[in-house]
């Protein structure tokens, strides 16, 4: 059975950048705001989705850390990763 892993794709409303998180043996539909990305990684107001999913690429790390200890903290719950995610991890 072949196994598709979703790439990250900006939503329909150009608010969020949606991404999948695979962890304990399930896949969870996650998403980080458009405004984190432009206050906590540097991405200009005017980005095209092109550059949007590059900032996103470039932070990835970061971002399914947080996503990651937010998900264990908060089973079951969607996860939308906000300013106030970063900001509370300094």
């Amino acid at each position: 059975m072949e196994i598709v892993e979703l790439e990250p794709s900006v939503s329909a409303d150009g608010r969020t950048v949606v991404f999948l998180l695979s962890a304990r043996g399930r896949d969870l539909e996650c998403a980080v705001t458009r405004e984190a990305l432009e206050q906590h990684f540097w991405l200009q107001g005017d980005a095209d989705e092109e550059r949007v999913l590059k900032t996103f690429a470039d932070g990835r790390k970061r971002i399914t850390a947080l996503a990651e200890r937010k998900m264990l903290a908060r089973p079951g719950e969607k996860i939308v990763l906000t300013t106030g995610d970063f900001a509370a991890r300094g």
